[in-house]
């Protein structure tokens, strides 16, 4: 089987196991099928997310100048206490900047191995926790804007790690903690005039990826133009592809690149 298109995040589906697809323009994979199956991907150029040009890719799918001057590269996507369409305040696009910013957002504590603080629009629930490879997550408070849950999460931050740890997530090395003690703790460390937002709900999603073997040392695979690699599928977790003898692929890293897949059936 072979499909072929410009790579995108996977989307995914949330159920007793989560479902993975590559969608490409005419086609998709439904990836969780072909577990232990062979797969070989070329990548045969780029195409810029924004503005499609076959310019390499700089960063997170787009080319140098679209990722300078896109607005869906913004710095307040990264940080979102930069966020301004509350006030009004156009940082390249107000339309779309108000479109994402000014809904509800969720400061959540995810373990992707070890607890970490992290926001996400109230939509992006759990998708957002199973692109991080989450186990389990928990809601700590609800905001109406990017703007308050970014400065939650920035006092939170200090107290509590944003990062992940990759390799540690992929390895399925899991810290035995309990979440809702520690958003208890999280609770006291939320600035007094963001205390009202405070979520009482007390669920814990938790969330189980299609793994058959989980590697010990982690080797990221890089795919630029004309690299071909090979390897047998053996999960999928995060947003990145586990191959036989410890190779990792971060599918959503190569966002913008023309990829022909190879599957053995």
């Amino acid at each position: 089987m072979h499909f072929k298109g410009v790579v995108k995040k996977m989307t995914t589906e949330f159920n007793s196991t989560i479902n993975y697809f590559v969608e490409f323009e005419n086609s998709y994979i439904h990836l969780n099928q072909f577990l232990d199956h062979d797969i070989s991907i070329n990548c045969f150029g780029y195409n810029c997310l924004s503005c499609s040009s076959a310019q390499p890719i700089f960063r997170q799918g787009f080319c140098k100048s679209c990722f300078f001057e896109s607005p869906h590269a913004g710095e307040w996507i990264i940080k979102p206490e930069l966020s301004k369409a509350h006030l009004n305040i156009p940082d390249r696009d107000l339309d779309y900047e108000k479109k994402i910013q000014l809904q509800p957002h969720v400061v959540y504590l995810s373990n992707t191995g070890s607890v970490k603080v992290g926001i996400t629009r109230k939509s992006q629930v759990p998708y957002r926790w199973i692109d991080q490879g989450a186990h389990e997550a928990i809601e700590i408070i609800e905001t109406p804007n990017r703007f308050l849950a970014g400065t939650a999460e920035v006092a939170l931050k200090k107290y509590m790690s944003d990062k992940t740890n990759w390799r540690k997530m992929l390895k399925n090395e899991i810290d035995n903690v309990n979440l809702l003690n520690f958003k208890e703790q999280a609770k006291t460390y939320i600035p007094s005039n963001l205390e009202h937002y405070f979520n009482d709900n007390s669920k814990v999603v938790k969330i189980n990826f299609p793994v058959l073997k989980y590697p010990d040392k982690p080797k990221s695979v890089k795919i630029t133009k004309d690299v071909e690699f090979s390897g047998r599928l053996k999960g999928i977790k995060g947003q990145y592809l586990i191959f036989e003898n410890n190779n990792v692929l971060n599918f959503r890293a190569h966002e913008g690149h023309l990829f022909n897949i190879s599957i053995k059936s």
